[in-house]
């Protein structure tokens, strides 16, 4: 089995991977309610929550499963806080140390590539490979609060960046855009639920960069847009219409998304045989339905992260620490370095 530790910014949290049946366990302790009064992650007190969290997480580990089958340690060296990453890193060295097992480094980004795979894995372990193969060459949307990306992952399971954002990602977006509302942290869920009652259409805001060969994203001009059409209202209008204003910036956001998404398969002329869509935004209810039609438009099978894998999780480190056989950096052991800026590719 493969043990996993992610520590990228504000979860402390842990897996077991078992090739043979997919995840055996995961752990996570969320940091949410600490930084919430805050109005975002405090890195100085994500570090101190990792240091505090992952004994009593491991300790956890070993009543619930045991590491006696434990062969391999696995863990996020980026991209993330760097402070964040070196508490992981560093305990993931000490367990290697304490199993007498190798370390290896596993990309976050990466990670959350891989994540809409785990599902079909745990349905098919022993016949994966096979059942992959139905799935490449695959076209991916990484979208998170840090990160905007499209990827293809090829036959060979090379990972290929086609474009990311320019400014903002689309996760920021949202949370900068709930914070302008005064809806506080974290703001893309809030924006999401306030969204429900609101009209989609009834404020026109802009979709990024608006070429249909272009497949960058831009969104620091949307926020911009939102923050000039408050500044025009008076404060009762706002709140009067605070639903209306969350539709029409969230589907912005997801227009946004999905044309590029759309001018990605038209430009691969049909070799994609799936889409995937994976990051802490994929929870996104407008986002995944959206997307899901724009896979069936385009007949071809669309993949999303399981809720519980599109934040920030150690299933996906383990379970990329086993499918990626190009991306990991294999036998790193006590050498492991963190890479806070680490590309997807």
């Amino acid at each position: 089995m493969i043990l996993a530790l992610e520590s990228s910014c504000d979860e402390s949290a842990l897996a077991l991977f078992d090739p043979a049946r997919g995840l055996a366990g995961e752990w996570v302790h969320s940091q949410i309610a600490l930084h919430e009064k805050h109005g975002g992650v405090v890195p100085d007190l994500a570090t101190r929550e990792h240091l505090r969290t992952f004994a009593p997480l491991l300790e956890r580990v070993k009543a619930e499963c045991g590491l006696d089958g434990v062969r391999q340690i696995a863990v996020t060296h980026g991209p993330g806080l760097a402070a964040c990453l070196a508490i992981g890193t560093a305990a993931a060295k000490a367990l290697g140390l304490a199993l007498r097992v190798p370390v290896v480094g596993v990309n976050h980004l990466r990670g959350h590539a891989w994540s809409p795979f785990i599902a079909l894995h745990a349905a098919t372990p022993a016949t994966f490979a096979t059942e992959l193969g139905q799935w490449l060459p695959h076209l991916g949307l990484i979208v998170s609060g840090g990160n905007t990306l499209l990827f293809t992952l090829a036959e060979d399971r090379r990972i290929t960046v086609l474009s990311s954002t320019r400014d903002d990602a689309a996760g920021e977006a949202l949370d900068k855009g709930a914070k302008l509302l005064g809806l506080g942290y974290p703001g893309g869920p809030r924006v999401e639920r306030l969204a429900a009652t609101g009209k989609p259409d009834a404020f026109d805001f802009p979709r990024g960069i608006g070429r249909r060969d272009e497949l960058d994203f831009s969104f620091s001009g949307l926020k911009t847009s939102l923050r000039y059409r408050i500044e025009k209202m008076p404060a009762e209008e706002v709140q009067a219409r605070i639903s209306d204003l969350c539709a029409s910036y969230q589907q912005a956001v997801v227009d946004a998304l999905v044309r590029k998404v759309h001018a990605a398969l038209r430009q691969g002329e049909g070799r994609f045989r799936s889409l995937g869509l994976s990051g802490g935004v994929a929870n996104n209810r407008t986002l995944r339905a959206a997307l899901e039609r724009e896979a069936q438009r385009a007949r071809v099978r669309f993949a999303a992260a399981q809720p519980k894998h599109t934040g920030d999780n150690a299933g996906m480190i383990a379970f990329a620490a086993w499918a990626d056989t190009t991306g990991v950096e294999r036998d790193a052991g006590m050498g492991l370095r963190v890479e806070p800026s680490a590309p997807l590719a």
